[in-house]
Parts: structure tokens; sequence; C-alpha cells
């Protein structure tokens, strides 16, 4: 649901909040060719295609600007020729449907459809441009001679079409941040606030792709044979890599002054280093500058290996991590009680290990230290069998210690998964508090309505639970208006409550005076005493006696 103002929660459609893809309303007896728009290409009808239809051509230009890197390793586009033409040929297609797809409709484009020629407008139009350009050089290569060279540059005018989605996605940024400070306007990009927009998911999104490519290249880097052919890519790559994730760096910590917590220019900013999503950022590029300036002093090739910690890069803002951390932290007593206990067990074992079978295996069970390594791989029921004992103390010992290892070794583990499920739980109970919260004043604005999407989302409330919540608030809200379930002190501890408990009991009033017999009334209450001289003063004041 995407609301630009307060809506109250009579109108709030819960499935919406838990899911941001509902099921499309859209009739199917409408023409084709307003069906085709509703379902493929129009952004304000929740539930259709249209974002899937961007995303599957999105993910087609990329994969072809990879297809295009590869076609210039000779190792490899000469083995794989054949498919590099296949793939081409596809992805014309592909994009040549789109584009004839897009002219058709363009009548039922809200931007097109009041012109006086739709189709000759979105001809002319920038992004049919580029979509026309993406697939042009195919085409003329059947009628003009074109050298392959620069028909691969051609070819690479297929990223232009991004910005199809990247245009509106700015346009909204520039809109959410009007008035803005350059440095909000990074800290909107960089950390989640309102003002980020789908901008802000973009390029997270771009930053946790370029971490799974060099991360993916740094496995592949391993592999000789690959490394042999696509050494240079890698280095490439790798440096490419590097700018974008300084860049990033440099901007997380330039803008972090934003936020409340790291409000102070000097001190807010070493504070934000220190954070560890801050020192796993650092870690991702720093092997990189070491080597470049330190590599005539001393051989740092071994680090490398640390730019796998770029994989860590991918765990910033996510919830999973957050709440495995607070479980550790939380627990961190009996996680280090349980440590200790199996650290002494390995010593221990290591030792017996090494007095029964040392005479017997001297160069196996030479030393404790050596013998450590048969105790962990013991007690965690591992069993290699490259270490093994061959008396019948040591054979005795190791079925006791197994047996004792499978017990000892499981605690770590039974803490964090009970632990875990139980900070859920948690989570879960404290979410639907806020949840219940933000409902009870009745009205649910645009912020809160993200922040009940996401967590949500992120602990898996389902659509009856937040259902729920919001039927308990309506009673609730009931409630506050129904006197007579409240008591005396808590009507009497609000003045505005009293005043209208105050007029509602006159009202009861008024009511008993006109459907009672007066003469009646007023024969028993003279007669047995029962009302005071004030009481009855009031009783004819409302009988209108005095």
């Amino acid at each position: 649901m995407k609301s630009e103002k307060a809506i109250s929660i009579e109108e709030l459609n819960v499935a919406d909040i838990v899911d941001d893809q509902p099921e499309a309303q859209i009739s199917s007896d409408l023409p084709l060719r307003k069906w085709l728009h509703a379902w493929l290409l129009d952004p304000n009808i929740p539930g259709n295609h249209q974002k899937g239809f961007d995303r599957w051509i999105g993910i087609l230009i990329v994969v072809n600007l990879f297809a295009l890197v590869f076609e210039h390793v000779p190792a490899v586009y000469e083995a794989n020729k054949q498919f590099f033409h296949y793939f081409d040929i596809f992805s014309v297609g592909v994009f040549t449907l789109e584009y004839l797809l897009r002219l058709y409709l363009a009548p039922e484009d809200e931007e097109f459809k009041n012109k006086s020629n739709p189709r000759a407008s979105y001809v002319s139009s920038p992004f049919a441009i580029i979509d026309f350009l993406a697939v042009a050089p195919f085409y003329l290569q059947a009628f003009i001679p074109i050298d392959l060279r620069v028909l691969r540059f051609l070819r690479l005018l297929r990223i232009l079409k991004l910005f199809r989605v990247l245009i509106p996605a700015y346009q909204e940024f520039v809109l959410l941040n009007q008035g803005r400070s350059f440095r909000q306007r990074v800290h909107a990009l960089m950390f989640v606030s309102p003002f980020g927009g789908k901008l802000h998911d973009f390029f997270h999104t771009f930053i946790g792709i370029w971490v799974l490519i060099s991360v993916f290249a740094v496995v592949m880097e391993s592999v000789h044979s690959v490394s042999y052919i696509l050494h240079l890519e890698f280095v490439i790559l790798d440096a490419v890599a590097v700018a974008i994730f300084t860049i990033e760096y440099c901007m997380r910590l330039y803008c972090c002054v934003e936020e409340p917590r790291f409000n102070r220019a000097v001190t807010g900013r070493i504070k934000q280093a220190k954070q560890m999503s801050s020192v796993i950022d650092l870690l991702a590029i720093l092997p990189f500058f070491l080597e470049v300036l330190l590599h005539h002093l001393i051989d740092l090739r071994f680090l490398r290996v640390f730019r796998l910690v770029r994989l860590l890069k991918l765990t910033r803002d996510n919830g999973a991590s957050a709440t495995l951390g607070r479980v550790i932290k939380r627990e961190w007593p009996i996680i280090a009680a349980a440590g200790f206990i199996m650290m002494l067990l390995v010593v221990l074992t290591a030792s017996l290990g090494y007095l029964f079978e040392h005479e017997a295996q001297p160069e196996k069970f030479d030393n404790i230290p050596n013998s450590i390594y048969w105790a962990v791989i013991t007690l965690a029921s591992v069993g290699y069998g490259d270490i093994s004992p061959v008396t019948t103390a040591g054979r005795v010992m190791t079925i006791v210690l197994a047996l004792i290892g499978i017990g000892i070794f499981a605690i770590p583990a039974a803490l964090l998964s009970s632990a875990f499920s139980d900070e859920l739980v948690k989570e879960r109970v404290a979410l639907k508090t806020k949840i219940h919260d933000i409902l009870f004043d009745g009205m649910i604005d645009p912020e809160e309505m993200v922040f009940i999407r996401t967590e949500s989302k992120r602990l898996h409330l389902d659509v009856s639970e937040i259902n729920t919540l919001i039927k308990q608030v309506q009673k609730e809200l009931e409630d506050k208006t129904n006197f007579s379930a409240m008591p005396i002190h808590t009507i009497a501890g609000n003045p505005e409550h009293a005043v209208e408990h105050f007029k509602s009991l006159l009202s009861t009033i008024r009511q008993l005076t006109l459907l009672t017999d007066p003469v009646m009334f007023e024969k028993v209450a003279v007669s047995k005493d029962r009302l005071s001289a004030s009481e009855w003063a009031l009783w004819q004041q409302i009988q209108g006696k005095s």
C-alpha cells in the first residue's frame, strides 16, 4: 500500500502490509490492449507483473554486459562462440518484443495517451530511443557491413536500458529531498530513512551485487586454469570493486553525523568507524591498499584471501545477524562456561591420550599439543580415523570421552538454538506491542506503515495476527467511550471522561423520570425517607417543580 497521508485503521488493508504484492484486481473483460497494459506495464496496479517484467529485463541487460566482457577473452569466447551467438539472438528477440509491446501499448500509457499520436510520441521519447538503440546494431549488420568491434561497442548501449528504472527512482529521490543539504542527501542514500526511496534500495542492491561478484572472482582466482585465462580481468574487477567499496566507506563516514547516535563531527565519525559493520567495510578494501603500498617491502599476497571478508558486508542491516548478535551477547556467560568446560575436557583428553598411547604410537602421540587435534576430533564425534588409539586403555577412554563429548559439545548449539528462538519470540511480542501503540490513535501515517511492513516481513507476522491486533485496538477504542466498563476512579482521573460520564448519568436520570410513575416514586421516597433533602431537591428540579 503506497500512501502519502495517514489513514484510519478502518481503511487499512492488512494484506497490503504483510504482502506487498496482493493479487491484482484486473477484469478479464477489458479490451486486449488495456488488459495487457494493466498486467505488464501499469505501475499503479498493485499485484500485477510490472515489477517482475522490469526485473527480468534488467537481469538480462546485466547478463548481456557480462557476455560482452567475456567475448573479449579469446580462450572463453572461441570455445563457446556458438553459445554467445545464440544468447545474443535470444537477447535481441526479447528486447525487440519489449520494444514492440511498449509501442503497441503506448496509447494506454499515462505519458502518451493524451498526445495526438501516442505511438509517435513514444518512438521519439528518450526511453524508446534507448530501447531502439539496444537492438538496432543487430539488425543493421544484416544490411550494412559493420566491424565486429564496432558492433560490440554499440551493443554496450543496452546498458542504457537500466535508466528506465533508475531515472524514476532518481526523480523520486530528488522530490523526497527537496530543501535538504548535500550531506543529508548522501545520508538518505546510505542509511535507512524516509527520504531514501527506491534509489536507496537500488544502491544497496548494487553494492550487494558487487560483493557477490568480487567474492566469486576471489574464489575462481584460486583455480589456476581459470586464473591463467582471466588474470587481467580479475585484476581489473578487483580494482573496480575496491574503488566502489572505498567510495561507499567514505560516503558512510562523511554522512554518519546525520544519525542521532553519531551527531558529533569527530567523535561521531570515530564511533561510526568503530562499528563492526564499518570494520568489515575497512577490511574489505584494506588488503588491496596494503599490497599496493607495501609490496616492495614484504610479500603481502597472502592478504588476498582476506578479500573474502567482503561477504560479511551482506550482513549489514540484516535482521538475522543482529538477532544472533543479541543472542550471543545475552547468553555469553553460559556459552563461556560451556566453552571453559570443553577446553578443560580437551586438555584432559589430550593428556590421557598422550599417557596411554605415547609408547605404542610415538609418531602420532608424540606430545600433548599434537594430541589436542585427536581430542577435538574425538569429542566432536567426527572421527576422521587418521589418529586412533591402539591400546586397550586408550580405546576404553576414547569410548567414554566420545559419549561425554556428544553431550558437552552439544550444549553451545542447544543454547544458541533455544536462545535464538526465544529472542525471535520476544521480538514478535515487542513488535505486536509497538504495532498496538501505533494503531491505538486510530490513524497510521506513511512512516508507521513502512515500519509495520518491514518488521512484519522480518518477523513473519501473518495477516491473521495483525488482524487480531487491529480488532483488539478497535475494541479498546470503543471501550474508551464505554464508561460502564471503566472503574469510577479511572473516570475521575480524566476530567474529559468525568464530564462525559456526568452527562451520561444525567441522561440516565432524565430517562428514569420519563419512564417511572412520578406519583408512586414520590410516595415511596417520602414515606420511607429514602432520599435526602438535596436528592429530593434535585428530583424536583428535574421534574420542573422548582
